[in-house]
């Protein structure tokens, strides 16, 4: 039997937050959830969730913040990272920080659906 995959979903939106859990929980997967870049760098550095999927904008921590500390993990340097956030990449700092940190997609939150999100997780975890 294939063991339970766990997302760790970094989302200072409650209600988005939840949402994604309980899709991901119909799909059989283990979410885990974090409502700052402060808590997520701790759960997926204590957890090593199989995915990270990560705002940017939060309070405490922001996202690109938190995937710099994830990223100078051995573990955390491997670990697919989604960007779903409402900020699109044109600030030149943030496309650099994308280019050096490669989260595996970056997804504007107004052009997805939440369930088009969760197949691009699954997408991602079957490769």
């Amino acid at each position: 039997m294939e063991t339970q995959k766990t997302i760790l979903i970094v989302e200072d939106e409650k209600n988005l937050r939840e949402a994604i859990a309980d899709i991901l929980r119909l799909k059989n997967y283990l979410p885990l959830e974090a409502e700052n870049g402060k808590v997520g760098v701790e759960m997926a550095l204590s957890k090593h969730p199989d995915l990270i999927l990560l705002d940017l904008l939060m309070p405490v921590m922001d996202g690109m913040a938190a995937l710099k500390k994830i990223r100078a993990d051995a573990w955390g340097a491997k670990v697919p990272v989604i960007i779903l956030t409402n900020l699109s990449a044109t600030n030149e700092q943030l496309v650099e920080d994308m280019v050096t940190h490669k989260p595996m997609h970056y997804l504007i939150k107004s052009d997805w659906k939440l369930h088009d999100v969760v197949a691009k997780i699954e997408d991602i975890l079957k490769a």
